[in-house]
């Protein structure tokens, strides 16, 4: 049995000068996160902060981007939890130079530096490309719905916004009103800090209000040129093809126009009725009555007549308030997922076969087809800003990306799925496999479909599993589902902070 037990003494005095380097472990995250903020150019990150003039010393930038990038990579995003780990955790304490940065210094840092935070995923990428990490052979494209600093019931229509910015400038005037006697309170032309600042509620609204009535805007520009082409064909006589549209405003044009489009051709054939007829009354007037009640009692205009009634009383009954906007986060939008609909943005990231991310952008779109170009373009600017001169060889996509454009437009050899993957394997099972190119005269669509089942087409493609998809996976180990920061902008630096934690974290391992 032991006589005693081995326990701290927490009154004992140090005969030395205590080390930071021996509170932590020589090989710490932390320690790797330092070094690697020494070798990149942090030089915007400084321009912000000149050697000399009015106020008391900022912060390094250097040490707050090297505990930001460590919190990051440690699941850590709140500026006030930042804040107290900087006065807890020995890591953050190593990295601070036992120095306590306010939560608000944390967050204007993120603030005054979202663009040059854009530029440090490129510094990383290029330690990443020097360490063999960066090979460009074969890349997959996926995207993923983060939500925003916004609630998904909090999207409200233009009436609605009017409404509560009258009640607001309202209750600013009466509050200007009662404090003209009271000079102590306000000055006479100042409004509460709640209204004036910009950061403030009224202007949340006006941004949405904006944002919805560019939206209309632009929904009746197109709803105006596609009725002009309806009108312009229905003029010869000929219907407008393809899908007709869902809004209803835009269905009564199209009815209309195809209502014309059939009275054209009703018209020219009971014209031609009585040329042919050698027994037709000369009388123009009377050829008019009869060709106009022919026309009327045509069955074609009849049901033409009937669709256009109908699309009239659904275009009156339609709400003219279903337009609408996000009144914390007007720039966010409401998109679908899994597991249901999210108040957010699209985080689109082009992933190598290490499972590095070589390029980041965050949309607006919901739909991943529009983004496949603009993601092919934001790598090949983002390697060439790192250095990077091998050539793209393969990318690969899931079927949110098919389109005949995405499948034919210049750029790298492409792998896009055309369907579902079970869909995919069970056409393979059943149709079986293929060999060499595409047949001569095949169209986009069965051509990638050809390539999807050959053999080296299908085990290209499985790659896809395995290199872009554990990257999204790891956003709910490092507590990446939802964006503190409102605003595109501001959203899409937060979005590359990320992907640079990530790409750090894969450099460190592989380090």
């Amino acid at each position: 049995m032991a006589y005693h037990y081995i326990g701290g003494m927490r009154d004992q005095q140090f005969l030395l000068p205590v080390s930071m380097r021996d509170w932590l472990a020589e090989g710490h995250l932390a320690w790797f996160v330092i070094d690697v903020v020494e070798r990149v150019d942090t030089t915007a990150l400084h321009a912000l902060h000149p050697n000399d003039g009015p106020g008391r010393p900022a912060y390094d930038p250097d040490m707050m981007l090297t505990m930001l990038l460590y919190a990051y990579m440690m699941g850590q995003r709140s500026s006030r939890r930042i804040e107290a780990a900087c006065r807890t955790d020995a890591a953050y304490r190593v990295i601070c130079g036992d120095v306590v940065p306010d939560h608000a210094t944390i967050a204007r840092f993120l603030l005054d530096h979202q663009d040059a935070i854009k530029g440090v995923f490129v510094e990383v990428l290029r330690l990443c490309a020097a360490a063999g990490l960066v090979t460009v052979g074969t890349v997959a494209v996926d995207g993923t719905k983060i939500g925003s600093d916004a609630a998904l019931d909090q999207n409200r229509s233009a009436q609605w916004i009017r409404r509560e910015v009258e009640r607001i400038l309202s209750e600013a005037r009466q509050t200007d009103q009662d404090e003209d006697g009271q000079p102590s309170l306000y000055a006479a032309d100042e409004l509460p800090a709640q209204l004036s600042s910009a950061t403030g509620r009224l202007a949340r609204l006006e941004a949405a209000l904006a944002l919805i009535e560019a939206q209309d805007a632009a929904a009746a520009a197109e709803t105006e040129a596609r009725a002009a082409k309806a009108r312009v064909e229905a003029a010869a006589g000929r219907k407008l093809r393809g899908r007709k549209p869902k809004d209803p405003h835009a269905a009564l044009a199209r009815a209309e126009a195809d209502e014309t489009a059939v009275r054209v051709k009703a018209r020219h054939r009971a014209n031609a009725e009585h040329a042919d007829d050698p027994d037709a009354d000369i009388d123009a007037a009377a050829i008019e009555a009869d060709v106009a009640e022919a026309v009327e009692a045509d069955p074609d205009v009849k049901a033409a007549v009937e669709a256009t009634a109908t699309a009239r009383a659904a275009a009156q009954d339609v709400d003219t308030a279903k337009t609408r906007a996000n009144v914390t986060d007007p720039q966010s939008r409401i998109m679908n997922t899994a597991t249901g609909w999210v108040q957010g943005y699209n985080a689109q990231a082009m992933v190598n076969d290490q499972q590095i991310i070589i390029a980041c952008h965050l949309s607006q779109d919901a739909n991943d087809v529009g983004l496949y170009q603009p993601m092919v373009d934001a790598t090949h600017d983002t390697l060439s800003r790192a250095g990077i001169t091998e050539p793209i060889g393969l990318v690969l996509a899931d079927a949110g990306y098919w389109s005949q454009d995405n499948a034919t437009c210049d750029g790298p050899d492409r792998l896009i799925a055309t369907t579902k993957d079970w869909k995919q394997r069970r056409a393979a099972r059943e149709l079986g496999t293929t060999q060499g190119d595409p047949p001569k005269g095949a169209t986009p669509l069965e051509a990638m479909e050809h390539r999807l089942r050959t053999a080296e087409g299908a085990a290209a493609y499985a790659m896809r599993s395995h290199t872009v998809e554990p990257v999204f996976a790891s956003k709910s180990n490092h507590d990446f589902r939802r964006f503190r920061r409102r605003g595109l902008e501001a959203a899409a630096s937060e979005w590359a902070l990320m992907a640079t934690a990530h790409n750090l974290g894969k450099l460190h391992r592989a380090c």
